[in-house]
């Protein structure tokens, strides 16, 4: 079959670049990869000793991770003129095995990638935590940002001003617990890498950002508040521009779904030139991640708030090898 000689090593190089550059929580990378010789499909797994045991007890955030990854290696497949076939936890005896990728054959030529920057934009995105401008984002970027959750089985809300108020809150809700909590403060600080520290895992100290000087954007503090890592308080924009990932059902398979349409919607912002960070914390309890769903929005489970606009761009995270086990 002509399936068995397209996994060759140059295109399962190309393909896990790409999926290595997805973003993860804390810069965890918890996924792993195997080549299947005999089917030639790409496995993508799960990488136990990559996650938050206290943060993340039932994973939801590592399947948005993985997810991510995914779709990156979806989008590098199609650029590389391949058809790929994802299947989602394809083994149920198999827990560990998050996606199964088969490139079927060659793009027809009426489904040949069109140039939407996507792919390119794979390497320019990163977290920014700096402050952004503050001018206002065209909407027809922010409806090509809500199609792009969409396609991939998500819903993107943006709330209005109100709506922007009661998620800061609760995510600040959840910052400062996380902050109370010893345990889950030091597994944070568990990721994050001293300056001049060789490591292809966690977070550099000097990718970290500023806190808001004006209070109104809870970033994370990612070293806690006796650390000599802290930089000098910024004011953030006035007018922030948030949008909310969620998804109408809560299961694993769902998970995998929100963190696709998570990097669909990060890299449609990236090749617009926005910067996008990310704010997490109040989904790490369960009763804040309940509160966070819109009051209109029946059965919605969010995953992620995403912070959009115009600024500085972020530096990038180191990345470990896309290695492919046998």
């Amino acid at each position: 079959m002509r399936t068995r000689t397209v996994l060759d090593a140059a295109t399962i190089e190309s393909l896990l670049a790409a999926a290595v550059a997805a973003p993860s929580i804390h810069n965890t990378q918890p996924w792993r990869f195997r080549l299947d010789h005999d089917s030639q499909v790409l496995e993508v797994r799960s990488a136990p000793e990559r996650t938050l045991p206290l943060t993340d007890p039932t994973h939801r955030a590592q399947y948005l991770s993985v997810g991510a990854a995914v779709f990156n290696l979806r989008l590098a497949a199609v650029h590389l003129g391949w058809r790929p076939d994802v299947r989602l936890l394809p083994d149920h005896r198999d827990p560990g095995l998050l996606a199964a990728v088969r490139l079927t054959g060659p793009l027809d030529p009426d489904h040949e990638p069109s140039d939407s920057g996507l792919y390119q934009a794979i390497a320019r995105r990163h977290t920014s935590r700096m402050p952004f401008t503050g001018r206002p984002v065209p909407e027809p970027i922010v409806a090509e940002m809500t199609t792009a959750a969409q396609a991939a089985g998500a819903r993107l809300h943006v709330p209005d001003f109100a709506g922007r108020r009661r998620l800061l809150r609760l995510t600040a809700a959840g910052e400062a617990r996380n902050h109370s909590h010893p345990d889950r403060a030091a597994e944070t600080l568990a990721w994050i890498n001293a300056p001049g520290a060789d490591s292809s895992y966690g977070i550099p100290a000097s990718a970290l950002g500023p806190p808001d000087a004006g209070r109104r954007i809870p970033m994370r503090d990612f070293t806690g508040p006796r650390s000599v890592v802290h930089r000098p308080a910024l004011f953030f924009e006035r007018h922030i521009q948030l949008a909310l990932l969620w998804t109408p059902h809560d299961r694993r398979d769902d998970w995998l779904r929100a963190g696709q349409a998570l990097q669909y919607v990060l890299l449609t912002a990236t090749a617009h030139g926005l910067r996008t960070s990310l704010l997490h914390q109040a989904m790490e309890w369960s009763d804040l991640r309940d509160a966070v769903a819109p009051p209109r929005h029946k059965r919605c489970h969010p995953h992620m708030l995403i912070r959009f606009g115009y600024g500085p761009d972020g530096p990038g995270t180191p990345r470990g090898p896309g290695d492919c086990a046998a």
